[in-house]
């Protein structure tokens, strides 16, 4: 009986271990930080533009990165990160636990934030893949050779979807998950168009998610989970996502993949 007990202890603290938050050690403290809390102190950097933090509120990093799973000590893939919104927060909070990759349109943070303090363990991957937008499409096409990464935990792209050709989106999405470890995970954010509605000035910013999802499946991910953090019931889908009435709250589909 005392061998029994003492078995049901140990499962029930293993348990609780295992349920705790991934913590990381900051050696001139001397105190733990969960993943979360990284991610706030990334948010409150002095050198974060102003304007980037104007956008917390809407964008929800803490709460985006926790549906996704992300944790402080992943192995980490951004495509197309933009003037690094993201960048700025992912990349410090990966310095010294996990791994930070940027891929894909990387120009404008390898100009601003490559020789900043925090940001030196950033990897730019995937050097020769191309972007150009052929004569009389609205869309890019996009040409790689892969992501020169493998085994991450996960890939990341936020509102980049809808910019992609047909071929383009396939592309990235064939890389992501070559890129991916099994059981990796694909997350995907883009601002919502209605299901088959036909193109339109108005909608070419926006992504259609039931064609999103299928598209995804069909390069062999599995979907996980969907979020409505960003679901925005007051956008009537109607507007180009730059109008004054939506912009800064359009309605953002977030999608979660996973490898098998």
């Amino acid at each position: 009986m005392q061998i029994k007990n003492t078995m049901v202890a140990l499962g029930f603290a293993s348990a609780i271990l295992t349920s705790l938050p991934t913590l990381a050690h900051d050696h001139k403290s001397g105190e733990m930080h969960s993943t979360s809390d990284l991610i706030k102190q990334a948010m409150q950097a002095e050198a974060r533009p102003a304007a980037d933090k104007a956008r917390d509120r809407n964008r929800k990093p803490v709460e985006t990165l926790a549906f996704f799973g992300f944790k402080h000590d992943m192995k980490v893939v951004e495509l197309i990160p933009g003037g690094g919104w993201y960048a700025r927060l992912l990349a410090p909070t990966l310095a010294e636990k996990g791994e930070y990759y940027a891929a894909i349109g990387t120009s404008r943070i390898e100009r601003g934030l490559a020789n900043e303090a925090g940001f030196e363990k950033m990897n730019i991957v995937a050097k020769d893949a191309t972007l150009s937008r052929p004569e009389g499409s609205r869309f890019y096409a996009l040409s790689m050779n892969g992501l020169e990464v493998d085994d991450a935990d996960m890939v990341l792209t936020f509102r980049n979807y809808h910019n992609f050709d047909d071929t383009g989106r396939a592309a990235m999405n064939d890389a992501a998950f070559a890129a991916l470890k099994s059981g990796g995970i694909y997350a995907v954010v883009d601002h919502t168009a209605r299901h088959m509605e036909g193109l339109t000035d108005s909608n070419r910013r926006r992504f259609d998610p039931v064609k999103a999802i299928k598209e995804i499946q069909a390069a062999g991910f599995e979907l996980v989970d969907y979020s409505e953090l960003h679901y925005r019931e007051d956008d009537e889908l109607e507007y180009e996502v730059g109008a004054r009435s939506v912009s800064g709250n359009t309605d953002r589909w977030t999608l979660k993949f996973k490898k098998p």
